[in-house]
């Protein structure tokens, strides 16, 4: 159906209706735009959103990383930041394909339908203008034909009439034959301009109109065919990025199906183990032994009881950090004869026991230097505030560190010895000197690290050396007892000590127990306990008095081996501090036990430390 033959006379109804289609294009134009701009606004905010959960370069970073569950979020958050990009593709190929195609198709659009409807009106006003030129005919020739009659009326009067001359009739007669002639010739062109203007009419509204009207349709129907194309690259744009959007969530997937609850726990084990081995079931006491001895001896026994220990371990094995009040019941104490005998061979065990004992204070006190390091975030070169088997780690990892980047450094190396033997061998391309200096200083590094390598190598073999096999973890019963006394003793004979007989793992371990002590009461800070070990028997003589003290700051004393104090009591002075932070003081004969040094006031008697 065609607009020219059913819309000949609908020529201001077009010009609107195509109007009205460029504004929906500009409408649907600006539709586009204002949907890319959403595309960019909401890639912007994923972008942000990946960015803001992404882990920072840190040393929490590496610890996240052991966690398959850790690995797959950050899997999940670079998967997302990929389909943030796919939304930035959308935006971009909104803008290429449709936004800008359009708004230049909407320029060459409106030129076209003004070049039409000025063609339009163009012939409009051409077929107005033969009417009125017509009508003007029509006009001429009705005043001329009117003007004959009167002409021609006028001459009969004068005819009729007998009293006017003969020249007057005749001057009638030619004047009404003039009016004649002049009707005649109006008619005629009347007649002419009548037939032109009906040929022109014919071909302005069979020929001319139908033709304009017939571009507006094409023009029409290719506007509408161009939005319909343009819908359709609106839905293909999104479905271009499908396959990848898919990958990305198909990425998601995997990183969920990855992880591995059970690989997780074993990291748990691994980040977080000590090394250390649990403690042994506790030994039975026997308090029965009393019963069975001789008169003699229980009555020198009684004499001697309020001056004896008791007999056997006089604390139970528990694991270090067990809270333990320290509230023992008093216990029999064997006969004289017998603890003569056990103090006589015993003596060299005591100094060892001391020493051993010392130097877990030692190990308890690192550990609790540890924390504090952790808090302040420092700690020494050799990690020797981490427990063994963490510092075992940590070593290790440092050497692999070291090793890679005496890696680069090698590679360099060679890149830079061949750059130089291409320089000898064509000088023009460059001074084979010039590489000198550069070669000097990596090899220099490379040195330097090599040597870092071989101290953590030491610390780490020194390690490896010290941690407690599988098969010296079982704990010995009462019959091996001494056996394993005479293998202690000989091994603490091998120990080293420091000046004031404290036994001490490294020099630098030392210094770093006495750099964490804290001159002032912190709540905060978890005491150090002082466990027995179970391969001997603490039956040493009890320590004299070497002075006493005054307590400032009140002490729980929760952990195993402490006691508990309260600001201002007065105590006696058994052991003085060996360096590590703690005294070890007596309340009662049953009562004894190890608080902080900074936590009390010690008065030492005159000629203590010798005696």
């Amino acid at each position: 159906m065609s607009w020219g033959t059913e819309l000949w006379d609908q020529f201001d109804n077009l010009e609107k209706h195509t109007q009205w289609g460029i504004e929906f294009v500009e409408k649907y134009n600006k539709f586009v735009k204002e949907r890319s701009e959403i595309e960019i606004n909401y890639a912007k905010q994923i972008r942000n959103l990946s960015k803001k959960y992404q882990p920072k370069k840190n040393s929490r970073e590496e610890e996240e990383s052991k966690y398959s569950f850790c690995r797959a979020f950050f899997t999940t958050l670079n998967e997302l930041n990929d389909y943030a990009g796919q939304h930035e593709v959308i935006a971009e190929n909104l803008t290429s394909q449709i936004f800008v195609e359009l708004t230049r198709y909407l320029q060459e659009l409106k030129a076209e339908r003004k070049t039409h409807f000025h063609d339009g009106r163009k012939a409009q006003q051409y077929i107005e203008s033969s009417w009125k030129q017509l009508e003007s005919c029509k006009r001429r020739f009705e005043r001329d034909c009117k003007e004959a009659d009167r002409a021609q009326q006028y001459f009969e009067k004068m005819d009729a009439d007998i009293n006017v001359t003969k020249a007057d009739v005749e001057k009638a007669r030619q004047q009404a034959q003039m009016r004649h002639q002049m009707a005649s010739d109006s008619k005629g062109d009347y007649s002419s301009y009548l037939q032109k203007f009906n040929q022109e009419q014919n071909d302005h509204y069979h020929t001319i109109i139908p033709n304009i009207f017939q571009k507006l349709q094409d023009m029409e129907e290719k506007r509408i065919e161009r939005i319909g194309a343009c819908m359709k690259a609106f839905a293909e744009v999104d479905r271009q990025v499908l396959p990848i959007v898919g990958k990305c969530l198909d990425g998601m997937t995997t990183a969920a199906e990855s992880i591995e609850p059970k690989t997780d726990s074993q990291q748990v084990v691994e980040s977080y183990k000590s090394g250390f081995e649990p403690p042994s079931d506790v030994e039975f006491e026997d308090y029965g032994q009393a019963m069975k001895r001789t008169v003699s001896e229980n009555s020198l026994s009684n004499a001697k009881e309020g001056k004896e220990k008791p007999a056997g371990k006089s604390k139970p094995k528990l694991w270090p950090f067990i809270k333990n009040k320290n509230k023992s019941p008093k216990q029999h104490k064997e006969p004289l004869s017998h603890r003569l005998n056990d103090f006589m061979a015993s003596k060299p065990k005591m100094h060892c026991l001391r020493s051993l004992r010392r130097g877990l204070s030692l190990k308890l006190i690192t550990l609790n230097s540890h924390v504090r390091s952790l808090i302040e975030g420092s700690g020494p070169e050799d990690f020797s505030h981490l427990p063994p088997e963490q510092r075992r780690k940590k070593l290790q990892g440092k050497i692999d560190d070291l090793n890679k980047d005496i890696h680069k450094e090698m590679d360099q190396r060679d890149a830079l010895t061949k750059m130089k033997d291409v320089y000898i061998k064509n000088p023009q391309m460059g001074d084979p000197t010039s590489v000198d200096p550069r070669l000097t200083e990596i090899a220099q590094n490379i040195e330097k690290l090599q040597a870092e390598v071989q101290k953590f190598e030491g610390w780490l073999a020194e390690v490896e050396e010290r941690m407690p096999s599988k098969s010296d973890s079982h704990r010995r019963s009462g019959l091996y007892e001494t056996q394993s006394n005479i293998a202690v003793s000989n091994n603490c004979a091998q120990d080293r000590e420091s000046p004031d007989g404290s036994y001490t793992e490294e020099q630098n371990t030392e210094t770093q127990v006495k750099a964490n002590i804290n001159p002032t009461p912190n709540p905060n800070t978890i005491p150090t306990t002082m466990p027995d070990d179970e391969e001997f028997d603490d039956d040493d003589e009890p320590l004299a008095t070497i002075g006493t003290c005054k307590a400032l700051y009140p002490f729980e004393g929760h952990n195993e081996g402490t006691i508990a104090v309260a600001e201002g009591e007065l105590l006696y002075v058994i052991e003085e501090d060996k360096g590590d932070g703690w005294t070890r003081v007596r309340r009662n004969q049953d009562e004894e036990g190890y608080v902080p040094t900074s936590y009390i006031e010690v008065n030492l008697e005159p000629n203590a430390k010798d005696s």
